[in-house]
């Protein structure tokens, strides 16, 4: 309890009382006793006051000092007063190591809870994002995950990856204990025996996330236009499984496309000097402010191509190493909580600055209801059926392609967690 106390004052001073309670600490029974004893004996002295108030203020005195002895002193002609004193005295120890235990027993049952044992157990806590996405930059900015699990003394670390695949990559090799990343890449990862587990998606993609860009002065102008181009874009990502349904809506298979792979940074440079013809990202270099500043124009995004059916077919997933799933429950709750928190903390943010735009600009009303109904919404939900056989229907796409070795089965267990998830609130 003291612990949970000294977390609210400032950090040094915090550390500093600490320290000084585990050393008084270390005297254990004997400090304990004696100071019981002294808060026994003022108790005995004040109620003794009191019950024999009527003493004092009979008796007389010549000056102040022999007034307050005289107070202090038990009337010597009565037994049964002086056996009264002792008798309150014990009484005064005897509650002060009742209130010690009490307030022990509950400090104890604070510090043993599931989440306080897995807490100490794990000691340190590895986050991985990619840069961009909402979620997790907000969760890590805002510093939630780590006032929500400071009191049990467990670290939370961050590092950023390129991608989606490298973050699942970096689970299974036990770099990262935790990500989140675009669903296509878990299925690369699972094709290639990779160790992770889906634990939850986000509720809604943005249907700005992603685009396929060709320079400004390109004679490209539709989608059919890319038969034969040279298109860059991160093989096993999101962007992979966009372009795939791109082309086929205009009638086109991969193999009339030349698919150049590339990091987003690599590709870059690359699109800027005219080396290849199109480009399909994701967040941050689409059209957000983000990427105000790169060059290209869209010839296709998210709801062009799915519709409202975005959030389905291209979707995000949070993954997990298969030990915080199994060993650490309660930790995984508390994550996904406050990944949910980061969320909703993000969209009234969004729909704070809308409604700030609409005193000085005309703001279609769609958006700002669509933005308030939004900002009461979960962020992130379990993973269904629906999610799942969405993201079966890709990996029947890519081993249709053979681009993957073998066909894989998403609802497999040992890979994505479904139904009965306990971090719902």
């Amino acid at each position: 309890m003291i612990s949970r106390l000294i977390d609210l004052l400032p950090r040094g001073t915090g550390q500093n009382i600490l320290r000084s309670l585990r050393s008084a600490t270390r005297r254990s029974a004997t400090y304990r006793f004696a100071v019981r004893f002294c808060i026994g004996l003022v108790s005995i002295l004040v109620l003794t006051l009191v019950s024999n108030g009527h003493v004092i203020a009979a008796s007389e005195s010549s000056n102040q000092i022999s007034s307050l002895m005289n107070q202090f002193n038990l009337p010597k002609n009565s037994i049964m007063q002086l056996l009264e004193t002792v008798g309150l005295f014990i009484g005064g120890i005897i509650f002060c190591i009742v209130l010690d235990r009490w307030f022990s027993s509950r400090s104890g049952q604070s510090s043993n809870t599931p989440l306080a044992e897995q807490a100490r157990r794990l000691k340190q806590l590895k986050m991985g994002y990619p840069e961009g996405m909402t979620n997790l930059e907000v969760l890590r900015t805002q510093g939630l995950l780590e006032t929500r699990l400071r009191p049990y003394g467990l670290s939370v670390t961050w590092t950023s990856f390129l991608s989606a695949s490298s973050l699942i990559e970096a689970l299974s090799n036990g770099t990262i204990d935790f990500c989140g990343g675009g669903g296509t890449a878990s299925i690369f990862s699972q094709a290639a025996d990779h160790v992770f587990v889906r634990v939850a998606k986000e509720k809604y993609t943005s249907p700005k996330g992603q685009a396929i860009l060709v320079p400004e002065n390109s004679p490209i102008q539709t989608l059919a236009d890319l038969k034969g181009k040279k298109i860059a874009f991160d093989k096993g990502s999101s962007a992979h499984y966009i372009l795939v349904r791109s082309l086929a809506k205009v009638g086109l298979d991969f193999s009339d496309i030349q698919p150049v792979y590339l990091t987003q940074p690599e590709a870059l440079p690359l699109f800027r000097r005219g080396e290849v013809d199109a480009w399909v990202i994701w967040v941050p270099y689409t059209a957000t402010q983000a990427r105000s500043a790169y060059p290209g124009r869209s010839i296709a995004g998210l709801e062009s191509i799915f519709g409202d059916k975005a959030s389905v077919e291209v979707p995000t997933y949070y993954y997990a190493i298969p030990e915080l799933v199994r060993d650490y429950p309660d930790l995984l709750k508390v994550i996904l909580e406050e990944v949910n928190e980061a969320g909703t903390w993000a969209k009234r943010q969004e729909l704070e600055a809308v409604q700030r735009l609409t005193e000085h600009h005309q703001i279609d009303p769609s958006i700002v209801e669509t933005l308030h109904k939004h900002s009461g919404e979960r962020a992130i939900i379990p993973i269904d059926d629906q999610s799942l056989n969405a993201l079966q229907h890709q990996a029947n796409i890519f081993r249709d392609l053979n681009l993957i070795p073998e066909r894989v089965n998403v609802k497999d267990g040992t890979y994505s967690l479904q139904t009965k998830q306990n971090w719902t609130y």
